[in-house]
């Protein structure tokens, strides 16, 4: 292996990094995956072209998201950054491998093909990491991509793939005719210029629907700033910590306010039975609380457990009690408000190793292995309750959105699709201290935002909590690791987005010619006579 080729391997993972957000160089992203191009021509043996590819993964995920192993056990970073590069260098062997059999043009759409299928599996599988999909490189630049409305995160995807392709066939180009740069700029230079500046220019054009005038209200955010690892699960603190929550609501809350936003896990750090909710010391000082403004309801993270009745449906993550009785545990949004009605949303897209042991259904014995990142060890459950938390009065359905879950396009629009006209953001970002992993979580936001055309409230426990607006502006952000409390008027929109109404077309396509390319390497393996094209291209 050439020390060339290594070190175009480390540039290509250094590129990556450098404009991933929250870095400042996100143009760079058009460029970064040119090196990787190279070596899929030059590098013959599969194994060194294995570790090339995985090593500039590697370099990507570490430098993006080393925060991940901010965890009691760090070990659990290590594992995820080099599992998730592993898993990136799977399209880029089968590209090199459509490569003998396809002609350039149909190999690269090949990988077009293979690395939207694998973003799609990586938010719909167990192992789910879908934090660095392509498409999410622009999230600091919602002027870049208003056209998100209409594809999704995937069309970005597809936006990086190609220009990168064509940046790479300009770049042959001039080394075989030894271009000038006049000649290159004029020859093949404007293509890879025009597909990287195009959609920007389109996005001016774009904006969402106006505003309701008829439809705002006032939400009041806050953000605690309780330690997640010494305050927040201490033996008798949860009154303490609904007592803080309460005064820094009190700060802000009026007649008007028709919403509170909490944290994840804000209430029940021990856990609660959802049927003896109405009766926690929590429950019922935070509705003395709300009789002073009727108007309003509290959305907050909890940690809540519920009992399965003998014919309910077997839950993998079930645990059982001395008198056999099946009971889950699980993270959830619930809503409160004067009434003795608490609506409960629990958590469906759970952090793997964290929240939950992919595929324990088949790995029983590794249940007592998942992290204790809330009080309670295994996984969480992922039983339905509701999907939206309704407000009839005000004609307002909210998709409380917790943490992790603000990742998925997909989960996303597939509730604001069901009717949700408000999005909430529920989240703990302390765990990962003071990282990058907070100010990315931010900025993903905004990507939601511009897919939904939906206003978002987000509150994170140690920061940053902000109101994203449907154009992925984001308003007032407080600092991290500061207590506040702040109000902001917002609007609840019908309106569904291109995007929100279809789902994922690109995904779904590249899907089905997924499927056409494997057919195809299979059969083309028993046609003799079929021709090796790697050498032409």
């Amino acid at each position: 292996m050439k020390l060339r080729s290594i070190i175009l391997s480390i540039i290509s993972g250094i590129i990556l990094w450098l404009s991933w957000p929250t870095m400042p160089f996100t143009p760079l992203i058009f460029i970064a995956l040119t090196p990787l191009f190279y070596l899929t021509e030059k590098i013959r043996h599969r194994g060194a072209y294995f570790g090339l590819i995985f090593l500039s993964f590697l370099i990507w995920n570490v430098g993006s998201t080393w925060w991940v192993g901010n965890t009691p056990v760090p070990a659990s970073g290590v594992f995820a950054n080099s599992f998730n590069a592993f898993l990136m260098t799977i399209p880029w062997l089968m590209y090199k491998n459509s490569r003998k059999r396809l002609s350039a043009a149909g190999s690269y759409l090949a990988l077009i093909v293979y690395w939207l299928t694998f973003e799609y599996i990586h938010q719909t599988w167990e192992l789910s990491w879908p934090w660095l999909v392509l498409g999410n490189a622009f999230a600091m630049h919602p002027g870049w991509i208003q056209w998100y409305e209409f594809t999704g995160a995937s069309g970005g995807t597809v936006w990086v793939l190609l220009t990168n392709i064509l940046f790479y066939a300009a770049w042959k180009q001039v080394r075989m005719y030894d271009y000038n740069f006049r000649e290159t700029i004029v020859k093949t230079g404007w293509k890879p210029l025009l597909i990287a500046v195009v959609p920007i220019l389109l996005s001016q054009f774009i904006h969402p629907v106006p505003d309701n005038p008829a439809k705002k209200f006032e939400v009041v955010v806050v953000q605690p700033n309780v330690d997640p690892y010494d305050e927040k699960y201490a033996d008798g603190n949860s009154m303490n910590q609904v007592h803080k929550l309460l005064r820094l609501t009190a700060s802000k809350t009026d007649s008007n306010t028709r919403y509170i936003v909490w944290p994840e896990t804000a209430l029940f750090p021990q856990a609660a039975w959802e049927t003896q909710l109405n009766y926690t010391p929590e429950i019922l000082a935070i509705r003395e609380f709300l009789h002073q403004f009727p108007k309003a309801k509290i959305i907050t993270g909890a940690l809540t457990m519920r009992a399965y009745a003998a014919d309910d449906p077997e839950a993998v993550t079930a645990r059982v009690m001395s008198d056999g009785t099946r009971w889950d545990a699980f993270n959830s949004a619930i809503q409160i408000d004067t009434s003795t009605a608490v609506e409960v949303y629990h958590k469906y897209e759970l952090v793997p190793g964290v929240e939950l042991i992919p595929y324990v259904r088949y790995l029983s014995f590794m249940q007592s292995l998942a992290l204790d990142m809330g009080g309670i060890t295994g996984s969480y459950g992922r039983a339905p309750a509701r999907e939206l938390l309704t407000n009839p009065a005000d004609s307002i359905n909210v998709f409380p959105t917790i943490c992790y879950e603000s990742v998925f396009s997909n989960y996303v629009a597939s509730h604001t699709r069901a009717g949700a006209n408000f999005l909430v953001i529920i989240t703990n970002d302390g765990w990962w201290g003071n990282t990058e992993g907070h100010r990315q979580h931010l900025q993903y936001a905004r990507i939601r935002a511009i897919e939904t055309r939906r206003w978002i409230a987000r509150s994170a426990n140690t920061g940053i909590s902000a109101v994203v607006d449907p154009s992925g502006n984001v308003y007032q952000p407080q600092p991290y690791w500061k207590e506040a409390a702040f109000k902001a008027t917002v609007t609840s929109r019908e309106d569904y987005t291109f995007y929100v109404k279809y789902g994922d077309l690109i995904s779904r396509g590249a899907i089905i010619f997924c499927i056409l390319l494997l057919v195809h390497a299979i059969f083309s393996r028993f046609i003799p006579g079929i021709k090796n094209v790697e050498n032409n291209q």
